[in-house]
């Protein structure tokens, strides 16, 4: 086994350090040393692109928000439905990084024409977008617990969830990938007039 590779490095608003590493055909980003997410493990982001735009079918040139990037597999998953997708990225590094050393993982999406990369806060890209968005897919640390940048819990707090219902048209949907059960953010949701439903996919 080949040891592990240290292939960039960015710092989070908070100060924390991420770091990509790669060891033989598995890549990670750690942050501040804790495994934030892995190549290996990605089924759970198609399957969030695949329940919130299966609906698009049916809309005229729909456009997607697509906040946090990741290593690009939600971004690549939402594409085939997809008119137009905004990526909100806050770290600059980790828009390089798809471009560059782990741009074949998900096979490129950034080259897509129909790709808008945004290099902000998802909150600002919100605030920017009123009634633009069919679908916004949330993909970020681990969800409505923020793990690696505490400013991602607005996000998910009453501010986030006004900018979120004031940037979907009428018939649009939120998708939010999260790594366990939030009943309190469920909630949240309901109070803010969104349907939930909740899908748990086992294995990754």
């Amino acid at each position: 086994m080949k040891p592990w590779e240290l292939l960039g490095e960015a710092q989070t608003p908070d100060g924390e350090t991420q770091a990509l590493m790669r060891q033989d055909d598995e890549v990670v980003i750690l942050a501040s040393g804790r495994p934030l997410m892995s190549s290996r493990m990605h089924g759970s982001k198609e399957v969030l692109a695949s329940l919130s735009c299966g609906h698009l079918a049916r809309t005229d040139a729909p456009v997607v928000l697509v906040g946090g990037l990741g290593m690009g597999f939600t971004l690549r998953a939402a594409l085939p439905r997809s008119a137009t997708i905004v990526v909100a990225e806050l770290i600059p590094a980790v828009v390089d990084w798809n471009r560059g050393p782990i741009a074949e993982l998900a096979r490129h999406p950034l080259k897509d024409r129909r790709v808008r990369v945004a290099v902000n806060d998802v909150l600002v890209t919100l605030h920017d977008s009123a009634r633009r968005f069919d679908a916004v897919l949330l993909d970020l640390d681990n969800g409505p617990h923020a793990f690696s940048t505490s400013g991602n819990a607005a996000l998910y707090r009453d501010e986030g969830l006004v900018a979120i219902r004031s940037a979907l048209k009428p018939a649009g949907v939120l998708a939010v990938w999260s790594a366990r059960d939030e009943r309190k953010f469920e909630q949240r949701l309901r109070y803010h007039g969104f349907a939930v439903e909740v899908h748990r996919v086992e294995g990754d």
